[in-house]
């Protein structure tokens, strides 16, 4: 399918936003079922996108950042085999082989993010400049690049896979080379237990562990969905809140804090 330069103009603003949004997370424009359903919307294949929206967005659910780990890049997986499937003028019968080339696509998203953030840093330093000279406008500025070069982190490549056509990226990613896609695999894990690892830190508290460690074990049990998990938490969290509302006394007759399972910690 050939598009008209209007159509990819907007698909290049959507690509943007999505890139900007990534950070932002302000409109969740760069969320599968978001970016996939904006880009059929502006070429008219709205029910193809949407379906590969939608089942991309089931992928992504788990995709998240925690502490210092990135996730695979879910606006540019979103995007490009949104891109993909439109140039392939296969409608509905090509959402299959566009939800496949979207997990490689993620995979070098990832890299592409950590590229840009780590220029990104740079700016940091430019901004410490700037404050200290007191010039907010131009710590404003480096602040606004910064934001604009994670939505052409994702635009420049929706840019080329409109310039060269699908074939060939399909050709690129089949031809990347196993050690780079284990090896980004493997570090994304490693950073991913960090990442856990500092957000737990972060929040450890004796109020909080008794609650880590029973969600832990839940956790493990396969026959527990993840809906029937969010129940569980909601459900702990009610009552933990109630409780808290209580207060009472403590097991020595002296006047609690108002957090009845610290209080019963404590006295333990």
């Amino acid at each position: 399918m050939n598009l008209n330069i209007i159509q990819i103009i907007l698909v290049i603003i959507i690509a943007f936003l999505a890139g900007v949004e990534g950070i932002l997370d302000e409109f969740e424009i760069h969320q599968p079922i978001i970016a996939c359903t904006l880009i059929g919307l502006v070429t008219g294949n709205l029910l193809p996108c949407l379906i590969l929206g939608g089942t991309l967005q089931m992928i992504a659910l788990g995709w998240a950042n925690i502490g210092a780990a990135v996730a695979p890049d879910a606006a540019l997986a979103s995007v490009a085999s949104a891109i993909i499937l439109i140039l392939g003028g296969e409608g509905k019968a090509g959402v299959n082989s566009a939800i496949a080339i979207a997990i490689p696509l993620a995979v070098a998203g990832l890299l592409l993010t950590i590229i840009v953030r780590t220029i990104a840093t740079a700016f940091v330093h430019l901004m410490d400049s700037a404050a200290r000279e007191g010039n907010i406008r131009k710590v404003e500025m480096w602040h606004i690049i910064a934001i604009c070069l994670q939505g052409l982190r994702i635009a420049i490549p929706a840019g080329l896979i409109l310039l060269i056509g699908a074939e060939p990226i399909r050709a690129l990613l089949s031809a990347m080379p196993a050690w780079l896609t284990d090896g980004l695999s493997v570090g994304g894990g490693m950073v991913v237990a960090v990442g856990y690892a500092m957000v737990i830190n972060m929040m450890a508290t004796k109020e909080i562990w008794p609650f880590f460690a029973i969600g832990f074990v839940l956790a493990t049990i396969s026959e527990i969905t993840l809906i029937g998990l969010g129940v569980i938490g909601v459900s702990m969290a009610l009552i933990y809140l109630a409780l808290s509302k209580k207060g009472g006394s403590g097991g020595n007759g002296n006047s609690n804090t108002g957090d009845p399972v610290g209080d019963i910690i404590d006295n333990y």
